[in-house]
């Protein structure tokens, strides 16, 4: 087999292990408690029905952790950072999936407009930031100024600098007004970028997620690099430090960050009162009138 085979060869296999971990994604939307068995191997050194069981046991905590933050009014902020494709919106997604999005609230926000860019950096973020009973999720944050901002010179070297230097005391404030702050980095290697670029690149369903800053971050990957061991080494303070996840692989990469995230609350299981459905009221008098068939949807499947 020639070369060009063999690499044909290993983006075939690699494509169809894509198309598995989708099916994977859509699957852990419908499955429950009485379907948790899944045979194959998937593209994980985790067993598909390990992930799923295991899923679903920290998504359960997950929920208890909410309930025990909604009963005790407490804040909680979890930051999400790392190279673009390195997982983080799909381990967001898994921590999210079945919680109140009014109680847990991911906050992905957009480029800054004129206005926002004459404000205060940190001025939109802090908007974002819990009130007592919510959890919030960042999809980026205000680290966008130690990475993007700064490698592709959207910022000053003086606003960087500021940035370094303020962004340790501004992150105590926040501990200190009793919000518990927790941050991410999601790392992945150089190949496994480059593979997930190129299956994004293929695949029509998941083009949208290439950007040209993508493109470029790609080009500047040593810069990136650079940009993240400064803000690793600069912003890494014992009331807030940064926990860096191994996401080359991404079910081991959720797992992990769900179950550690888990770790860093004191939760405890709330009590709730039993839940009775009352009956319901009938009216005698009432007559339900007719839907006119033209506003149903055409009944296709």
């Amino acid at each position: 087999m020639t070369s060009k085979h063999k690499e044909m060869a290993e983006w075939y296999k690699r494509a169809q292990e894509e198309i598995l971990d989708s099916m994977d994604e859509e699957l852990e939307m419908e499955m429950d408690d009485g379907r948790l068995s899944v045979d194959g191997d998937g593209n994980s050194t985790v067993p598909r029905n390990v992930y799923f069981k295991e899923l679903f046991r920290l998504q359960s905590e997950l929920v208890k952790l909410q309930d025990w933050v909604v009963a005790n009014k407490v804040k909680v902020a979890v930051l999400f950072e790392g190279r673009d494709s390195a997982g983080k919106g799909g381990a967001i997604k898994r921590i999210s999936q079945r919680l109140n999005p009014r109680v847990c609230k991911v906050v992905a926000l957009p480029a800054p407009n004129e206005r926002e860019r004459t404000q205060w950096y940190f001025q939109r973020y802090i908007s974002q930031l819990p009130a007592g009973g919510e959890i919030v999720l960042f999809d980026r944050s205000w680290y966008n100024r130690a990475g993007v901002e700064k490698v592709m010179g959207f910022c000053t070297k003086k606003e960087y600098e500021e940035f370094l230097r303020t962004v340790p005391d501004l992150e105590r404030m926040m501990i200190s007004s009793g919000i518990i702050l927790i941050k991410y980095w999601f790392s992945i290697s150089d190949d496994e970028q480059y593979n997930r670029f190129m299956m994004r690149i293929h695949d029509p369903l998941k083009q949208w997620k290439l950007s040209p800053m993508d493109l470029e971050a790609r080009r500047l990957w040593e810069a990136y690099t650079k940009a993240k061991e400064t803000m690793l080494e600069r912003t890494h303070i014992p009331e807030a430090p940064w926990w860096v996840v191994a996401a080359n692989d991404k079910k081991k990469a959720r797992l992990n960050c769900i179950s550690h995230l888990l770790t860093q609350i004191p939760y405890h299981e709330i009590s709730h009162p039993e839940i009775t459905l009352p009956a319901r009221v009938h009216n005698p008098d009432y007559l339900r009138g007719p839907v006119p068939p033209e506003m149903y949807v055409p009944d296709l499947y």
